[in-house]
């Protein structure tokens, strides 16, 4: 005669246990690859910064070019950050006693004479928005000086108040543009106009200076990975 312990529909637990344990690694990979992904988690990133720079007011009504603030982007691999003396330039006179610029002016004692701050003024600690990881390396002028603008990585900079990050910057977005940068090609001296439209077909037109200028961008892993 045979004992029962537990009812008989307990047998299945097994079973499901085992179907779990299986589609379960699955899931949480699907889940970490797709949440941890910089689709998921950096596109649309607009941290608060320090002081409220709209971009909309200065280069987009102002017409600031990128360059006056930017002014190593095509130069160096960095985008340089515009120093307080940079700022200063206008601000020493426009709206120079307005609140929202109170740490503005701490970081900087003025001199009219020279038109310099202080070198040992406080400095502004901005926020980095377009923040690729420290594996993934970056050259700005590398792009610049080819002819890809600023909007096909940055978005309608010109109509941000607060910047945010417009692109997901994966390594499958790069690879694309490397394949294909026809896409994204316009004369140098239109790089930060923000409203440049090509002549005729966009394509067409990039696939003419891709081969006017002999671009070919680098698909190895040692481009950006050093």
């Amino acid at each position: 005669m045979k004992l029962f312990v537990f009812p008989r529909w307990t047998n299945k637990i097994r079973q499901i246990a085992g179907l779990g344990l299986g589609v379960a690694p699955l899931y949480l990979t699907a889940i970490v690859w797709y949440g941890f992904s910089p689709k998921t988690v950096d596109a649309g990133y607009m941290p608060k910064q320090p002081i409220p720079y709209s971009h909309q007011l200065h280069v987009g009504e102002l017409g600031i070019d990128c360059k006056y603030c930017h002014n190593t982007v095509d130069k160096a691999a960095h985008a340089a950050v515009p120093s307080t003396a940079t700022c200063m330039n206008c601000h020493s006179r426009v709206r120079a006693k307005s609140p929202k610029l109170e740490l503005l002016r701490e970081s900087c004692e003025w001199s009219d004479e020279t038109r310099t701050c202080r070198d040992d003024g406080k400095p502004i600690p901005w926020v980095k928005v377009h923040d690729l990881p420290d594996y993934v390396y970056f050259n700005h002028s590398a792009h610049v000086s080819r002819g890809v603008g600023c909007v096909s990585c940055h978005g309608r900079v010109d109509q941000m108040v607060e910047v945010y990050q417009k692109e997901p910057l994966s390594m499958g977005w790069c690879l694309d543009c490397h394949r294909a940068p026809e896409q994204h090609l316009r004369p140098v001296s239109e790089v930060t106009n923000m409203t440049w439209q090509a002549p005729g077909d966009a394509v067409e037109f990039g696939t003419k200076l891709r081969a006017e200028n002999n671009i070919n961008p680098p698909e190895d892993c040692s481009t950006c990975h050093r």
